[in-house]
């Protein structure tokens, strides 16, 4: 086992990260659409805008459909997505593999855990209890939990701070653009996993390390903090 030094706080983002959350979300703006009667979207086409929020991934179906909408249609189908998302959060969503293991070890060595996600607490939360991982952390935070959100570096420095930990002791772990900048600005290394959802391959963001399997991760915080 690799281990990691004392005192050392680990924040992860959550969808494309911890959890594929893809299916769940693509379900709920088709069902958004549907209700409009217009073509559902094709995965591909909004995959890579999943980490932009539930509107984004609108504004691209409606896009690629050469569909235009006034913004209050845009408003209310954003409330349907997410009240069909509320009631289908956790329904094909799954965790990525080696996540379990990779979290057991962490705790076993005194890790501070926590989550910084741009998805709203309620559902983070929610989404967390039912895949019975909330336990592991000290710390969820939400993209309404503070008046700021990521990339703002201090959603990142609180939820640390909140999980217990320092920013000169944590490491950063997420999929996106959103997530490496938020990081770098909060001074706090970043790790990037490369199976979330980012319209280029996230090596182009520069993050300080690449990993391709959680098998990978105790091994890459262990030289960014030796």
């Amino acid at each position: 086992m690799t281990d990691i030094p004392e005192d050392l706080t680990v924040v992860f983002d959550l969808d494309g990260t911890l959890v594929d959350t893809a299916p769940d979300l693509f379900l709920s703006l088709n069902h958004a659409l549907r209700k409009r009667r217009i073509e559902p979207a094709e995965y591909q086409d909004v995959f890579g805008y999943i980490g932009f929020g539930a509107r984004r991934m609108i504004e691209i179906a409606l896009e690629k459909r050469a569909e235009v909408r006034d913004e209050a249609e845009i408003d209310d189908m954003l409330k349907d997505f997410l009240d069909y998302y509320k009631k289908n959060i956790c329904v094909e969503s799954s965790v990525y593999d080696g996540v379990w293991a990779c979290l057991e070890k962490l705790r076993s060595q005194g890790v501070n855990l926590g989550v910084c996600t741009n998805k709203q607490e309620a559902f983070a939360v929610d989404l967390l209890d039912q895949l019975d991982m909330s336990r592991y952390f000290g710390a969820i935070l939400g993209a309404d939990t503070l008046s700021v959100r990521k990339p703002d570096p201090n959603h990142l420095i609180e939820t640390i701070t909140r999980s217990g930990g320092k920013p000169s002791r944590s490491v950063m772990i997420g999929d996106s653009e959103t997530d490496i900048k938020t990081a770098k600005a909060a001074n706090v290394p970043v790790v990037a996993v490369d199976f979330g959802y980012t319209p280029k391959p996230v090596h182009h963001y520069s993050p300080d390390i690449v990993i391709s399997h959680y098998d990978e991760l105790l091994g890459s915080i262990h030289s960014l903090h030796r």
